[in-house]
């Protein structure tokens, strides 16, 4: 754009100057001549139109110039609020986040007395045909244990601490199939065992098996740790029946669960240190 300036002001320029010599000439001339008078007056009203275009055309470049470049500024100024009304929105939906965090731990601590608890960070993922593990930024200097349950921070089962160091710990997801928990159908009453299978692993579903004949549950129905012989908390939801079938001997019914975490979009997660056993 400068170079375009620089390009057709010269020419500008030496139009202007050439056009103002000439009317310097015929002003001198038609003041000594009336007939040249008229004659330059004829001749030099052209010259006169040219003068006032090029004035017009310089002051409309120029014009055009400073508008762009006020445009230019503006546009900066523009991207840069741009820029920090979208960290403002980013940092608001972080407090929300946050805040939502805070609202239902503040519900499981007045709901759950009886936990005890400490706040882990996910650091790394195994999610795999073969395992389904998390591991944790914190260990047994923080108290975490071998057979701690994890919860969510609205109370749901995670899965168990399999392994822990000083600073970190492993936890085995429910849906691993090394997973076996006691289980009780919230609605019935019913006991069964809640387990990791092979098959069911991939799409992120575990097993809900040795039910009580004529005692089958219905999809929908919430499935909870049943607490028995306090091994880990009662009443933490493990997931929800999806479906339920009868196996391959055709003699006996298991469910399929869908878990109650969305494992896949877990950040935080809670320890269960220690915790008062509730009949």
């Amino acid at each position: 754009m400068k170079r375009l300036f620089t390009k057709y002001g010269l020419i500008a320029l030496a139009a202007s100057t050439t056009v103002a010599v000439l009317l310097c000439l015929i002003t001198f001339f038609s003041n000594n001549t009336p007939l040249l008078n008229s004659i330059v007056g004829t001749v030099s009203s052209p010259f006169r139109a040219l003068s006032t275009s090029i004035s017009d055309w310089i002051e409309d470049k120029q014009r055009y110039r400073d508008e762009f470049d006020a445009l230019k500024e503006e546009n900066a100024a523009l991207k840069l609020q741009i820029a920090q009304m979208e960290e403002a929105l980013r940092q608001a939906e972080v407090d929300s986040e946050e805040n939502e965090t805070l609202r239902r731990l503040l519900d499981l601590r007045q709901q759950r007395r009886d936990l005890d608890w400490e706040s882990a960070l996910i650091i790394q993922r195994d999610v795999s045909n073969w395992a389904s593990t998390l591991t944790l930024n914190v260990g047994t200097a923080y108290g975490a244990e071998v057979g701690d349950c994890v919860i969510t921070d609205a109370g749901f089962l995670v899965g168990v601490i399999t392994d822990a160091g000083v600073n970190w710990s492993t936890c085995t997801t429910v849906v691993d199939t090394e997973t076996s928990i006691g289980a009780k159908i919230f609605r019935t009453g019913e006991v069964a065992v809640a387990q990791g299978d092979f098959a069911l692993m991939e799409g992120n579903e575990l097993k809900l098996n040795y039910l009580t004949a004529g005692a089958a549950p219905q999809v929908g129905d919430l499935v909870v740790t049943s607490g028995l012989g306090g091994y880990y908390p009662s009443r933490l939801p493990i997931g929800y029946v999806k479906e339920v079938k009868t196996d391959d001997s055709g003699l006996a019914q298991y469910a399929i669960l869908r878990p109650a975490a969305e494992l896949a979009e877990l950040k935080q997660v809670f320890i269960v240190k220690d915790f008062t056993v509730v009949d």
